[in-house]
């Protein structure tokens, strides 16, 4: 029974009802009962995110190429214009000065002779290594995969190869490199999404590029011409499925003067809840082997929780290149889906999202070595209006806010939990539909769930509603803290302060307009909660 409103102590103010719909005349408006009055809202207005980057039309998958330069954040993502399943790769665009606000930008790669274009990196060539740079100007360098789609359906085993293309525009139009491609596949059917780095130390290029189930290390001194190292990923991690998307990065770790290289491998299918996902190792290079560190090593043997992100809906994420965040923690973003239904979403003018911003940091754990994930600092600039409490005392299933006060399309939400019991904890959200988000934790199995089943439309498929998604509490102590970032079709929950993060996407008929919190006893409390409303400048 939702018995109890509490009420809130309003920092800004009285809110008013921030959610307004626009009438449209889209084929497939839906008809929305709000209050004593119908509003039709089209597929465009109820789905298309607030903050997160998504293209004005067609197809959109990995996340590639990211850099930051001169002000500028750069956004490359694999997309296929004329469509909204997945067809022939291009690169997209899209830039920003605050990782929120993007503004598309002319298709960058097109498919050529080589084949589409597949995932891969961008760095800025600082030093002119590649000697594109002309008249003083620093050439941007992307490194991609050309997938030959003749040869795919031929049978033949070397239909992909990595290609480059340089820049002197600052990555708004390209040039591909007439010696493409420049390294050819080494005998291996799945050989993509090179990632390259700088080595300060040995003044060269590192490249870690996905061949089959391992990863591949190259370096080169001018990105044109590369010598093969040695390979990772034979008896360790995950091996269900494909991998791809790799990254390697070193971190330093928090509260020492230790620093680690980091592992992104991304798998498909193989998730922790079915699907794609994304894994990471930690260990040291030293500049030709990656060594898994043994204490990950042995944790891992024990249970593979080693996950970006536990949720469905995080896959092929990589960093920023070119920037880093003073204490050295690197930039990443990921694909907000899943190829167990990504071709099926009820969009309709356009397919995927990529996650929020989020900075990747390294701690030294119980036992090892843990990522951490949070929302990037920049998103505390877009917070307008909040609602905060301490001590709220819960009784029952407790109402604490609706959509009069926050709309739950553009909002963050933070918390803590103390004194747990066993039990369940759970946030829900809730609509005049009768559509409804549930997520939370369970005290008594020590795991994190988020319950998408009923939260709008499912039946696009039958892999998108076939579970509730849960993940290990990771943390040690014995309060629950979380973030809680809400678009219209997404939740991001970065819980403990990051050491466990989950992703998942969501079609409700209707905005969100109810917030609810219950716990396994009436004496339990909320140690405090703050609510945010997010306001961008969106065009």
């Amino acid at each position: 029974m939702k018995n109890k409103i509490y009420k809130f102590v309003m920092t800004i103010g009285i809110f008013a009802m921030v959610f307004s719909c626009k009438n449209t005349t889209d084929k497939k408006a839906d008809q929305v009962q709000n209050g004593q009055d119908t509003v039709a809202i089209s597929n465009e207005d109820l789905y298309r995110p607030n903050f997160h980057f998504s293209p004005e039309k067609g197809w959109m998958n990995d996340p590639n190429g990211m850099f930051y330069y001169n002000g500028y954040y750069h956004l490359y993502f694999q997309h296929y214009p004329d469509g909204t399943t997945w067809g022939p790769m291009h690169w997209g665009h899209a830039i920003s000065t605050d990782l929120f606000n993007w503004k598309e930008q002319p298709i960058a790669l097109f498919p050529d002779e080589l084949g589409y274009i597949f995932s891969g990196s961008a760095v800025v060539d600082i030093e002119n290594t590649s000697s594109f740079g002309v008249d003083g100007k620093t050439p941007i360098v992307a490194i991609y995969t050309s997938h030959d789609p003749k040869k795919e359906k031929t049978g033949d085993i070397d239909v992909e190869n990595q290609s480059i293309a340089y820049s002197l525009d600052e990555g708004l139009t390209w040039t591909k490199y007439e010696g493409n491609p420049v390294l050819k596949n080494p005998g291996v059917r799945d050989f993509r999404d090179p990632k390259v780095s700088w080595d300060d130390e040995r003044k060269r290029w590192n490249m870690v590029v996905a061949a089959g189930q391992e990863i591949q290390f190259y370096i080169s001194k001018d990105l044109k011409s590369w010598e093969k190292l040695t390979s990772f990923g034979e008896g360790i991690g995950n091996h269900s499925g494909v991998w791809e998307c790799p990254d390697l990065f070193q971190l330093p770790v928090i509260g020492s003067s230790e620093k680690k290289w980091v592992l992104l491998v991304s798998i498909n299918p193989g998730g922790p809840n079915t699907g794609s996902a994304t894994q990471y190792f930690v260990g040291d290079f030293n500049g030709s082997n990656f060594i898994v560190d043994e204490s990950f090593k042995e944790e891992m043997k024990r249970e593979h929780s080693f996950w970006v992100d536990h949720g469905r809906d995080n896959y092929a994420g990589v960093t920023f290149s070119n920037i880093e965040n003073k204490d050295g923690g690197k930039l990443f973003m990921g694909w907000m889906s899943n190829w167990l239904y990504a071709n099926e979403v009820p969009t309709e003018k356009w397919r995927s999202a990529t996650t929020t911003a989020r900075t990747l940091e390294l701690v030294k754990g119980k036992n090892t070595y843990r990522l951490i994930a949070n929302p990037v600092p920049e998103l505390h600039e877009f917070k307008s209006k909040k609602l905060e409490n301490l001590d709220v005392v819960l009784e029952g299933n407790t109402l604490l806010t609706t959509s009069k006060a926050i709309d739950f399309t553009s909002a963050q939400i933070n918390f803590k939990v103390e004194d747990l019991v066993d039990g369940v904890y759970t946030f829900e959200l809730s609509n005049s539909e009768g559509d409804s988000l549930r997520f939370g934790y369970d005290a008594t199995k020590g795991n994190y769930f988020v319950d998408r089943n009923k939260a709008g439309i499912t039946d696009f498929s039958n892999k998108f509603s076939d579970r509730i998604a849960t993940a290990p509490k990771i943390a040690t102590q014995k309060d629950w803290t979380g973030t809680i970032v809400l678009d219209k079709t997404s939740i991001e929950l970065f819980f403990d302060d990051g050491q466990t993060v989950m992703t998942e996407i969501f079609f409700p008929k209707a905005p969100f307009d109810s917030l609810y919190f219950e716990a396994p006893l009436e004496e339990s409390k909320l140690e405090y909660i703050e609510i945010h409303q997010l306001k961008f400048n969106l065009n």
